[in-house]
């Protein structure tokens, strides 16, 4: 196995401050309007319904924007990251908006050792987060370790099928990398990140890993988890295939010729089987 988690996490703790000064992530918007939403989350809302009250934890929330908007729609939140200078944005963002966060520094895979087991309603994880990610079946024993039996689990992601695209290809859609999770990972070296900005990455090389719509759904499975919904989406919130897509007015990107041609993302929810 690669040592994935050094190069990624200075890849991300480059990134943090520049995610946090872009106008993309918008967190003078969440200090000026206490009602401010994240793109992310107004998207999720539809599907994520009602969460007031519940105790949260947001895995893999790199600079909180997400974390803080699931707290303004009424749950108690905690996030988690690997990246310490991304908790550092977190951090601020908390206390620039009085919100009452709490924000933890660990790989994923460590999460039911610095959290306590068994004590969620609710494990969120934001778009584009499974890809940084070797081991699906990890990640599946740590969200049922995190969660209360009867907690709700709810991620939406980008697609397996999209992320097997080779995203250089601006013609049409070539199907270039694996779909399924393979030991090996792909190596990016790439000195920019997805946020308008002209600064460069000095740590460029980064390890990725996709993983199969059904390998996730076993994965949970396995480790006591039930599907309660699936939905694959035409739209998520970057533009993945640069040439080929166009930004709606809600802030997706969607493909401009043929949308029913592939999915870009999907939210699964699922929740942990009561003993």
């Amino acid at each position: 196995m690669s040592d994935y988690i050094t190069l990624n996490k200075a890849n991300w703790d480059e990134r943090a401050p520049l995610h946090a000064a872009s106008p993309g992530y918008a967190t003078q918007a969440f200090v000026d309007n206490p009602t401010h939403l994240s793109q992310v989350v107004r998207f999720d809302c539809a599907l994520l319904g009602d969460i007031a009250g519940m105790r949260g934890v947001h895995l893999q929330c790199h600079i909180g924007t997400d974390t803080l908007s699931l707290a303004r729609l009424g749950a108690d939140m905690t996030g988690l990251d690997f990246s310490s200078a991304s908790i550092t944005q977190a951090r601020s963002l908390a206390r620039r908006t009085g919100a009452n966060l709490n924000f933890v520094e660990a790989d994923l895979y460590a999460a039911a050792e610095v959290l306590p087991r068994e004590s969620f309603d609710l494990v969120y994880t934001g778009i584009g987060a499974l890809c940084w990610l070797p081991n699906i079946d990890r990640w599946a024993s740590t969200v049922a370790s995190l969660l209360k039996p009867g907690g709700r689990l709810f991620i939406r992601e980008g697609h397996p099928v999209l992320f097997s695209l080779n995203e250089d290809r601006q013609d049409e859609l070539v199907i270039e990398y694996p779909y399924f999770e393979r030991e090996a990972p792909l190596v990016g070296d790439d000195d920019c990140s997805y946020v308008d900005t002209e600064v460069a990455l000095k740590a460029t090389l980064t390890h990725e890993w996709n993983h199969g719509m059904g390998e996730i759904i076993t994965a949970l499975l396995a480790h006591g988890m039930q599907i309660t919904g699936l939905v694959e989406h035409d739209s998520l919130p970057w533009e993945a295939l640069p040439g080929q897509m166009s930004r709606a007015a809600d802030g997706e990107w969607r493909l401009d010729r043929d949308r029913w041609r592939l999915p870009l993302s999907y939210t699964l929810q699922a929740s942990k089987r009561a003993l």
